[in-house]
């Protein structure tokens, strides 16, 4: 373990935002992270994780911890079940894949979702009709104040959409270590009605689809609107899709017919941001070095050399000119740094 200063952390963020971090060390074993969080000279901490929901505007002055602890384990199982553990610093797909190559079921449909598994609970990362808490038991998270691992269960977490107990009353007070999930090993419930994963299987001639299937599907799908970050930097979808009530709802139908929205509830009905920001006008639009890409309008990208503060101000331009046509407002789901 050694800390660096000055360091670039252009490699850490999936925007590939150029930033500097004054102080800098990487961490693999938890023991490790509970030194560090102890050292008296470095006050200020900043922890790095897989760096794919965040945006960079400026130049980090605290002591960046990247936790890059790995490790992938069975805890458990029974004839029908398997419980995995997997340690922060996992590639949360390279993970996924590695529980379909194990024939384990239930995240096939979360395939190709960026970052790492430390962060994965933080939002309760979702995609197609799937959502991380319908497979997780448990995690194990460093409580930054007194430096001791406490576990938190499903109920601890208060899972929500794309929100935690960690991005409300805990954020900023723990760090995730591990988390465990609970996967089938036989009869797997797939889940194929959402967005196109029949008709993309459906095109590949799959008719009685495996749970890898399923995954290849996703990955096709994902692969065709969204942005390779190695490629074109972006953080997936930078907004959350707005739940609105069903009157508000019925107003926007009567101005815009077309609009999509899904009930959620007797009350309330999301709608995806993505229809709005296109219907804005801002799908495809392109500022220099930066803009909102032109497959995918929820995915702002840096074309190359973009700043932090460029993207942040068109976020802000979508938000308000949105806020203007729609009276709705839609929230960024990437922490804003």
């Amino acid at each position: 373990m050694q800390i660096l200063h000055n360091i670039s952390l252009k490699p850490f963020n999936t925007f590939g935002l150029e930033a500097t971090a004054k102080h800098f060390v990487s961490v693999d074993t938890v023991a490790a992270l509970q030194k560090v969080l102890s050292l008296p000279n470095y006050p200020e901490k900043f922890i790095l994780g897989g760096g794919s929901n965040m945006l960079l505007t400026k130049n980090m002055n605290a002591l960046v911890i990247h936790v890059n602890i790995k490790g992938i384990s069975v805890v458990s199982e029974d004839e029908n079940t398997v419980k995995i553990k997997a340690n922060a610093g996992e590639n949360w797909h390279d993970f996924v894949l590695w529980c379909l190559n194990n024939d384990y079921g239930g995240l096939e449909n979360l395939s190709l979702i960026p970052g790492n598994v430390g962060t994965a609970p933080i939002q309760n990362i979702g995609a197609y009709g799937i959502e991380l808490k319908d497979n997780f038991v448990s995690c194990e998270a460093l409580e930054i104040a007194t430096n001791k691992i406490k576990t938190f269960h499903k109920a601890d977490c208060r899972f929500d959409y794309r929100n935690s107990v960690f991005k409300q009353e805990a954020k900023g007070q723990f760090i995730i270590c591990s988390v465990t999930f609970q996967l089938t090993k036989n009869t797997h419930q797939l889940h194929t009605n959402y967005g196109a994963i029949s008709d993309q299987l459906a095109e590949t001639g799959i008719e009685n689809p495996t749970i890898q299937d399923v995954s290849k599907a996703v990955i096709a799908i994902r692969q065709s609107k969204l942005p390779d970050p190695k490629e074109i930097g972006n953080s997936g979808s930078f907004f959350k899709n707005p739940v609105i009530s069903i009157k508000a709802y019925n107003q926007l139908k009567s101005v815009f017919p077309d609009a999509p929205g899904y009930i959620i509830s007797d009350l309330e009905v999301k709608v995806p941001a993505g229809w709005l920001i296109e219907k804005a006008g801002f799908k495809g639009k392109r500022f220099d070095t930066y803009g909102v890409h032109k497959k995918q309008a929820l995915v702002l990208v840096n074309y190359g050399n973009a700043k932090g503060s460029d993207i942040l101000k068109l976020a802000e331009l979508i938000q308000l000119t949105v806020k203007r046509l729609f009276h709705i407002d839609i929230e960024a789901e990437v922490n804003i740094l």
